[in-house]
């Protein structure tokens, strides 16, 4: 019997080892899903935040400063789609639910792989 994917989850923080903490299966899941969303890529405006991968991202930073309105919910929604799709090929994007309050926006993002799903909020101040 083969154990299940065990990595380093992100953003790194220590477990109660001392030591960085790991995850598998819903945690490597939902870590995964935020290290793409919340990464800045290059754009017509930016460089990009990885040196050595400079397009990984979502780009959901170009979105700061906008209108909240249905606009901002709908580009918001095509830039979490193209990103997972790009970057996570193997997850399959479920839904993607926009909750809009005055200068919060939030993000919350079902995904399912073959033998996991998961929901992940993403949470900014726009």
């Amino acid at each position: 019997m083969s154990r299940a994917p065990q990595n380093l989850l992100v953003p790194f923080r220590r477990d109660r080892k001392r030591d960085f903490a790991a995850g598998t299966e819903v945690e490597l899941l939902a870590s995964e899903v935020r290290q793409v969303l919340l990464t800045e890529g290059a754009t017509p405006h930016s460089t990009g935040e990885l040196p050595w991968r400079t397009s990984f991202g979502a780009g959901l930073s170009r979105l700061r400063h906008q209108r909240n309105d249905t606009v901002l919910a709908e580009l918001a929604r095509v830039y979490v789609r193209d990103a997972l799709a790009r970057w996570l090929p193997g997850v399959r994007l479920v839904q993607v639910r926009v909750e809009q309050d005055a200068a919060m926006l939030t993000l919350r993002i079902h995904v399912r792989t073959h033998s996991t799903a998961v929901e992940v909020d993403v949470n900014h101040h726009w």
